[in-house]
């Protein structure tokens, strides 16, 4: 038990609070526990009613608690891409120990000096991303210590992020009663679950994180995070063609957009996709009806990418990754390379990991491995539950499954058929 790690994620999107508790074990990664709770309290840039969104926080948290049996205490937290800017700096420290090897104190003094950058009133720094070291004139990824050296110097990134929104996350997060273990913006954490800043050596990498009301572009190269930018058309824009027309929820809408929609196919069938009751009579939409009618929404959401894409398409080969909720959706990666007709692939990203397979979970899996990639820097050795708790609930509960004979499934089942005879 004491090789566990074990974190929770929290994303707050614009429609929906998403958390994730997850364990390293063994180095491999495990989900515990899923919960996604609706909140309208928050919109592309803005915290629009903090109370809804600290509420729908505690209420993932409390939802999770209950089937952990440990009360989450920390989270690793994302931060949207809103007013994103990254800025690029070299940071030399002299190496000062005895015997002139580097210390990981040696890349957290660079860190720091990189820090004192002044970054204006309006952003908040996010995260320091060591990209990479230079030891006696060898630039290297690999984190270099234990190396010989006089002086070490670290090609760092610093990722901004909106000041505003930024704090207005962090205090609802802490007003729900959890502390923030760490922040990353969201197309970083997308990058790192879906492995792009491997991809990004050669080529350029576009991520179109598709939510509910926006886009976000992020521009991955180099193998580093360059810039991002937002667009107000997401999902619920194209479903919303769906609710004038038929006045579904949005709810709804946006299941029949991501889920009945195949957008790439050359002819659509009279086949029924949705059926429900109105007024005492039965009405339905068909798959014919359902694409029609969010065609236009649909190219408009292309010619919109199309227009930010096209200079950076220019530049290169570029592979292009759909993700967010919009990653569920069925050929729009197919219709969008019809029409931005680049070298690299258009495809939809959608996580593998058992318990978290959709693509809206992409950037909240992804902090676990942001969280983990920066240990051997950081040294963070905390764990988001009371693990106390969390140990005596599992023995618990292990106890009670190999001790106990009336807790098997057989002995249950007979009892309710014995009872029914009764």
């Amino acid at each position: 038990m004491n090789n566990k790690q074990i974190y929770a994620a929290l994303e707050i999107s614009d429609h929906e609070v998403r958390m994730i508790v997850g364990e390293f074990f063994n180095t491999r990664f495990n989900i515990i526990k899923v919960e996604r709770i609706p909140c309208s309290g928050i919109s592309m840039d803005q915290v629009t009613n903090p109370a809804l969104v600290v509420d729908s926080i505690r209420r993932a948290s409390e939802d999770a608690q209950k089937m952990i049996g440990a009360k989450i205490e920390k989270v690793i937290l994302g931060i949207p891409s809103y007013n994103m800017k990254r800025y690029s700096l070299k940071s030399t420290v002299a190496i000062e120990g005895i015997d002139g090897t580097i210390t990981v104190e040696d890349i957290r003094a660079a860190m720091r000096q990189a820090e004192q950058m002044n970054i204006g009133k309006n952003l908040a720094l996010i995260q320091t991303v060591c990209v990479k070291y230079t030891v006696n004139g060898i630039s290297s990824r690999r984190i270099p210590v234990g190396e010989r050296a006089n002086e070490l110097t670290v090609d760092i990134d610093l990722l901004c992020a909106d000041r505003t929104m930024s704090f207005a996350l962090v205090s609802c997060v802490e007003e729900s009663g959890l502390e923030v273990m760490d922040l990353y913006v969201d197309v970083f954490a997308v990058a790192k679950e879906a492995a792009l800043f491997e991809q990004a050596v050669d080529q350029n990498v576009i991520v179109l994180k598709m939510e509910r009301d926006h886009t976000t572009l992020g521009l991955i190269a180099r193998g580093r995070l360059n810039s991002t930018v937002i667009t107000d058309i997401g999902v619920g824009d194209i479903a919303g063609a769906v609710i004038d027309r038929y006045q579904l929820n949005s709810t709804d809408a946006c299941e029949l957009v991501k889920y009945s929609a195949k957008l790439d196919k050359p002819s659509y069938s009279d086949n029924p996709v949705y059926i429900w009751q109105e007024g005492g009579d039965a009405r339905k939409i068909t798959e014919r009806q359902l694409c029609e009618c969010i065609q236009p929404k649909v190219s408009e959401w292309i010619a919109s990418i199309e227009n930010l894409c096209r200079p950076i398409l220019q530049a290169g080969k570029t592979t292009v990754i759909i993700t967010g909720e919009g990653g569920e959706m069925q050929g729009l990666n197919t219709l969008l390379q019809r029409s931005l007709k680049c070298e690299g692939e258009v495809k939809n990203y959608i996580p593998e990991t058992l318990g978290g397979r959709n693509a809206g979970l992409t950037a909240c899996l992804g902090l676990f491995y942001a969280y983990k990639d920066r240990q051997p820097i950081t040294g963070y050795t905390d764990n988001s539950l009371d693990m106390e708790t969390f140990i005596k609930s599992v023995s618990y509960r292990e106890n009670r499954a190999s001790g106990n004979p009336e807790d098997t499934l057989t002995r249950k089942l007979k009892g309710i058929l014995f009872d029914a005879k009764k």
